[in-house]
């Protein structure tokens, strides 16, 4: 993938997992509502709703390290980065149309593979925060050869 395709794959609506864990490496993972590239591609923001993700906050707030899983349900295309959360903070009111208009992509991509839109809708997303991650490494998930294979920067 080129880094533009990149780019759009991790902000088109595909489904995010963020894992994490505590001082003593105890997994956590929570799901992510939406995702922004930041010029270079050498940050990526991640939203995360508040409700569940409270473990995943503390997480970040011991260690920093985080695993962000992007993949798309109609064909399972994935992508995992690896990263450093750099700053963890509640999403701003004006943060909140972009948010909602990502869980409308994911809604898409998800009835596309069956589930229908009046359970993607109840998704919780919001009041959530974004997790500013410096991205240290790329892999490629997709299912068959070559998962797991580092992506060229």
């Amino acid at each position: 993938m080129s880094p533009q395709e990149i780019h759009d794959f991790l902000e088109s609506g595909v489904s995010i997992l963020i894992g994490t864990a505590d001082a003593r490496l105890a997994p956590e993972a929570t799901r992510g509502i939406g995702a922004k590239v930041a010029p270079g591609g050498k940050r990526v923001t991640v939203y995360v709703p508040d409700a569940p993700s409270q473990r995943t906050f503390a997480n970040l707030r011991a260690t920093g390290a985080i695993a962000v899983t992007f993949s798309r349900p109609s064909d399972h295309v994935t992508l995992q980065l690896k990263g450093k959360a750099i700053d963890l903070r509640p999403a701003d009111d004006d943060e909140r149309d972009f948010v909602e208009r990502y869980r409308a992509l994911l809604a898409d991509e998800l009835a596309y593979v069956g589930v229908p839109r009046r359970l993607s809708r109840r998704f919780v997303f919001w009041p959530c925060h974004r997790i500013d991650v410096a991205v240290d490494a790329m892999f490629v998930q997709t299912p068959g050869p070559g998962a797991g294979a580092p992506l060229a920067s």
